[in-house]
Protein backbone atom coordinates (compact mmCIF):
# COMPACT_ATOMS: atom_id res chain seq x y z
CA UNK A 1 0.00 0.00 0.00
CA UNK A 2 1.39 3.42 -0.53
CA UNK A 3 0.06 6.29 0.24
CA UNK A 4 0.60 10.02 -1.77
CA UNK A 5 1.61 12.80 0.43
CA UNK A 6 0.20 16.31 -0.94
CA UNK A 7 2.37 19.22 -1.06
CA UNK A 8 0.43 22.78 -0.72
CA UNK A 9 1.62 25.60 -2.75
CA UNK A 10 4.83 27.14 -1.05
CA UNK A 11 5.49 24.11 1.23
CA UNK A 12 8.85 22.17 1.24
CA UNK A 13 8.31 18.19 1.20
CA UNK A 14 10.69 18.24 4.38
CA UNK A 15 7.49 20.79 6.54
CA UNK A 16 4.64 18.27 4.40
CA UNK A 17 6.72 15.43 5.91
CA UNK A 18 6.39 17.19 9.80
CA UNK A 19 10.19 18.07 9.75
CA UNK A 20 10.87 21.72 10.85
CA UNK A 21 12.36 23.38 8.46
CA UNK A 22 16.28 24.44 9.12
CA UNK A 23 15.49 27.92 10.06
CA UNK A 24 13.09 26.39 12.80
CA UNK A 25 15.94 24.13 14.29
CA UNK A 26 17.08 25.37 17.88
CA UNK A 27 20.45 23.22 17.14
CA UNK A 28 20.94 25.10 14.16
CA UNK A 29 20.45 28.77 15.79
CA UNK A 30 22.60 27.86 18.40
CA UNK A 31 25.02 25.97 16.22
CA UNK A 32 24.87 29.43 14.40
CA UNK A 33 25.56 31.64 16.72
CA UNK A 34 28.22 29.92 18.04
CA UNK A 35 29.93 29.61 15.16
CA UNK A 36 29.63 33.49 14.82
CA UNK A 37 30.53 34.31 18.34
CA UNK A 38 33.69 32.48 17.79
CA UNK A 39 34.50 34.27 14.55
CA UNK A 40 33.96 37.42 16.50
CA UNK A 41 36.15 36.46 19.21
CA UNK A 42 39.33 35.44 16.14
CA UNK A 43 40.36 38.82 15.63
CA UNK A 44 40.66 39.93 19.86
CA UNK A 45 42.53 36.59 20.19
CA UNK A 46 44.81 36.75 17.61
CA UNK A 47 47.04 39.18 19.57
CA UNK A 48 46.83 37.04 22.82
CA UNK A 49 48.02 34.07 20.63
CA UNK A 50 44.91 32.02 21.63
CA UNK A 51 42.30 30.43 20.23
CA UNK A 52 38.72 30.69 21.38
CA UNK A 53 38.92 27.39 23.24
CA UNK A 54 42.76 28.10 24.06
CA UNK A 55 40.70 30.93 25.67
CA UNK A 56 38.03 29.04 27.23
CA UNK A 57 40.55 26.61 28.87
CA UNK A 58 42.73 29.85 30.41
CA UNK A 59 39.52 31.67 31.72
CA UNK A 60 38.87 28.93 34.00
CA UNK A 61 42.63 28.21 34.94
CA UNK A 62 42.49 31.89 35.61
CA UNK A 63 39.64 31.88 38.30
CA UNK A 64 40.50 28.50 39.79
CA UNK A 65 43.98 27.19 39.76
CA UNK A 66 45.83 24.36 40.02
CA UNK A 67 42.73 22.74 38.68
CA UNK A 68 42.75 18.82 37.62
CA UNK A 69 42.01 17.85 33.97
CA UNK A 70 39.29 16.23 34.79
CA UNK A 71 37.92 19.43 36.66
CA UNK A 72 38.97 21.79 33.85
CA UNK A 73 37.36 19.22 31.17
CA UNK A 74 33.66 19.23 32.86
CA UNK A 75 33.71 23.10 33.30
CA UNK A 76 34.24 22.84 29.37
CA UNK A 77 32.17 20.25 28.84
CA UNK A 78 35.15 18.82 26.83
CA UNK A 79 36.13 15.00 27.40
CA UNK A 80 39.78 14.45 28.15
CA UNK A 81 40.84 13.54 24.21
CA UNK A 82 40.32 17.07 23.11
CA UNK A 83 41.51 18.70 26.11
CA UNK A 84 44.51 17.27 26.46
CA UNK A 85 45.98 18.00 23.06
CA UNK A 86 45.13 21.33 23.81
CA UNK A 87 46.25 21.75 27.09
CA UNK A 88 49.69 20.38 25.17
CA UNK A 89 49.36 23.26 22.60
CA UNK A 90 49.58 25.52 26.03
CA UNK A 91 51.99 24.03 27.54
CA UNK A 92 54.33 24.17 24.52
CA UNK A 93 53.64 28.39 24.20
CA UNK A 94 54.33 28.33 28.35
CA UNK A 95 51.31 29.39 29.55
CA UNK A 96 50.44 26.61 31.31
CA UNK A 97 52.48 23.84 33.56
CA UNK A 98 50.82 20.48 34.32
CA UNK A 99 52.06 18.25 36.94
CA UNK A 100 51.07 14.73 38.28
CA UNK A 101 49.17 15.47 41.58
CA UNK A 102 51.66 14.13 44.32
CA UNK A 103 48.52 13.29 46.58
CA UNK A 104 46.93 11.07 43.48
CA UNK A 105 49.47 10.11 40.19
CA UNK A 106 46.14 9.26 38.43
CA UNK A 107 45.49 13.16 38.62
CA UNK A 108 47.05 15.85 36.36
CA UNK A 109 46.74 19.57 37.57
CA UNK A 110 46.98 22.05 35.33
CA UNK A 111 48.05 25.83 36.46
CA UNK A 112 48.78 28.95 34.60
CA UNK A 113 52.46 29.45 34.81
CA UNK A 114 53.50 33.31 35.38
CA UNK A 115 53.45 34.19 31.65
CA UNK A 116 49.40 32.75 31.53
CA UNK A 117 48.95 34.96 34.32
CA UNK A 118 50.61 37.73 32.71
CA UNK A 119 48.27 37.29 29.54
CA UNK A 120 45.23 37.43 31.85
CA UNK A 121 45.65 41.25 32.16
CA UNK A 122 46.06 41.35 28.46
CA UNK A 123 42.98 39.56 27.69
CA UNK A 124 40.75 41.73 30.30
CA UNK A 125 38.94 43.77 27.74
CA UNK A 126 38.14 41.09 25.64
CA UNK A 127 34.76 40.48 26.53
CA UNK A 128 33.91 44.52 26.54
CA UNK A 129 35.80 44.96 23.11
CA UNK A 130 33.41 41.73 21.86
CA UNK A 131 29.99 42.75 23.91
CA UNK A 132 30.73 46.37 21.62
CA UNK A 133 30.26 43.93 18.80
CA UNK A 134 26.81 42.37 19.42
CA UNK A 135 23.86 43.74 18.46
CA UNK A 136 21.87 43.04 21.28
CA UNK A 137 20.85 45.46 24.24
CA UNK A 138 22.82 45.05 27.79
CA UNK A 139 19.88 43.61 29.14
CA UNK A 140 19.22 41.58 26.24
CA UNK A 141 22.46 39.78 26.57
CA UNK A 142 22.02 39.14 30.32
CA UNK A 143 19.02 37.63 29.65
CA UNK A 144 20.30 35.28 26.84
CA UNK A 145 23.40 34.26 29.01
CA UNK A 146 20.54 33.37 31.90
CA UNK A 147 18.39 31.25 29.22
CA UNK A 148 22.10 29.38 27.89
CA UNK A 149 23.12 29.17 31.15
CA UNK A 150 19.99 27.44 32.60
CA UNK A 151 19.86 25.58 29.55
CA UNK A 152 23.34 24.08 29.60
CA UNK A 153 22.53 22.96 33.00
CA UNK A 154 19.38 21.21 32.43
CA UNK A 155 20.90 19.52 29.30
CA UNK A 156 24.15 18.27 31.55
CA UNK A 157 21.93 16.75 34.08
CA UNK A 158 19.59 15.16 31.92
CA UNK A 159 22.22 13.44 29.66
CA UNK A 160 24.23 12.71 33.00
CA UNK A 161 21.24 11.30 34.54
CA UNK A 162 20.56 9.33 31.30
CA UNK A 163 23.45 8.04 31.69
CA UNK A 164 23.52 6.48 34.86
Amino acid sequence: MTTKTTIRSGETPAASAGVARLDQQLCFALYSASGLMTKLYRPLLDPLGLTYPQYLAMLVLWERAPSTVGALGEALGLDSATLTPLLKRLEAGGLVSRRRDAADERRVLVEPTAKGQALREKAAGVPSALACQVPLEAGELRSLHGVLTRFVAEMRKASSEAAE
